[in-house]
């Protein structure tokens, strides 16, 4: 692969996302999509050409666009800069084998094309009874193995197709397996707020140690402390590049943007957020919880009157919390709500709730698969995090730092 292809921009706006059945063997072939209401960003081309994160700062000053254009096939002189065609030569882990379980293939073969490469070829069905089976259709003997599969809805369904991902992998003889879990699943479970209850999030982590992952990747976990819950490796690596990359190209004025936490809890991922959005000013919502899932809007603390509020969440569930915030943020004198979040779950009555009007675009990631109906969701706009994600992979595989992604 030429060094200008490996630079190309492959980022394309289609409608829409196409859903995939899970079928019995599945390869990375094409993917097409069909018009809907939706905007949905993607990073998938039918060329093989690698497209660049834009968003990420690379280190080195002989890179153009996050590629080291001086690279040495030597991984002991090469810290940053990626290039594909020394992938499998240049690391002593073994070949590099990407497999995607049933949940989000589309996101997998977007990966899978930053990297210029196919997904492996993997058989998993259901039996009559709800059993999951899963059997690999080729070799990864001594292979450096990813496994990209969000836990989300149906999230045990999902989880427990992993782990015998994971199980096939080891007992297949790989070398080294990683779980590639763009959304974890039980994260907020991650403290006991009152007697008698289990951390979950510790129990989901010891699973997938059991199972036989030597290493974890996800994408803007709930709570940082759930990384500590892992007794072996974890890469978190943060999705708000790809966010504030979007914002940022819709030419907003810094006087007109005021940064929203939804939450208390959130203040800390909306200070960051702002500081990076041209050191935007930041506002925070009060609010009191009176259940699970149920939220109540107390009041506004910020300067919001006349500016364009960009609330900033790593999840929207039911979007009780983002929804009379926006309210708030609205009779408050907001010129306009925008909603910002890594994770669309859109549990329940989500998807009514943020298509009522009070938000002016709900922009989300495609870490789990859009739930709406083409059409019926015209203000969500969903951008790709598969050239992050693939970075990661690339980075870890070559044994490279992923501290600068995210930052």
């Amino acid at each position: 692969m030429s060094a200008a292809g490996t630079a190309a921009r492959a980022t394309s706006v289609v409608g829409g996302a196409k859903r995939w059945s899970g079928g019995a063997r599945r390869r990375a072939t094409t993917c097409s999509a069909h018009p809907s209401g939706n905007k949905s960003v993607s990073s998938l081309s039918g060329s093989r050409a690698r497209p660049t994160i834009n968003a990420v700062s690379f280190l080195g000053s002989s890179s153009v666009n996050g590629v080291n254009r001086n690279y040495d096939p030597n991984p002991a002189h090469n810290i940053e800069g990626p290039a594909i065609q020394y992938l499998q030569q240049s690391n002593v882990s073994g070949p590099l084998k990407i497999f995607s379980g049933s949940c989000n293939e589309p996101l997998a073969l977007e990966v899978a094309n930053y990297l210029g490469m196919e997904l492996g070829e993997i058989d998993i069905k259901k039996f009559a009874d709800g059993e999951t089976y899963v059997q690999l259709q080729e070799s990864i003997r001594g292979c450096d193995v990813f496994l990209i599969q969000s836990t989300s809805p149906p999230c045990n369904d999902n989880l427990m197709e992993l782990l015998i991902m994971i199980d096939a992998c080891k007992r297949a003889s790989a070398r080294n397996i990683t779980a590639v879990i763009p959304y974890f699943g039980y994260a907020r479970a991650d403290r006991k707020a009152s007697g008698r209850e289990a951390i979950t999030a510790k129990l989901v982590a010891n699973l997938l140690t059991e199972a036989g992952a030597d290493r974890v990747l996800s994408l803007d976990l709930h709570s940082l402390q759930c990384v500590g819950y892992f007794d072996i490796p974890v890469d978190h690596v943060f999705g708000q590049p790809v966010l504030l990359e979007y914002l940022l190209s819709k030419g907003f004025n810094d006087e007109e943007l005021v940064v929203v936490s939804p939450d208390v809890g959130g203040v800390a991922r909306a200070r960051a957020f702002a500081k990076l959005l041209n050191d935007a000013p930041l506002a925070i919502i009060d609010k009191r919880r009176t259940g699970h899932n149920v939220a109540e809007v107390m009041n506004v603390i910020g300067d919001i009157e006349g500016k364009v509020a960009i609330m900033v969440d790593d999840m929207i569930d039911t979007a009780g919390t983002i929804t009379k915030g926006a309210e708030v943020l609205v009779n408050e004198g907001a010129k306009g709500v925008i909603a910002c979040a890594t994770h669309p779950v859109f549990s329940g009555p989500a998807v009514e709730r943020l298509s009522s009007g009070c938000f002016q675009e709900v922009i989300v990631t495609n870490s789990i698969p859009p739930v709406s109906k083409p059409g019926e969701f015209p203000q969500l706009t969903v951008l790709s995090v598969a050239n992050l994600l693939g970075e990661s992979i690339w980075r870890v595989h070559n044994s490279s730092s992923v501290h600068a992604l995210g930052l």
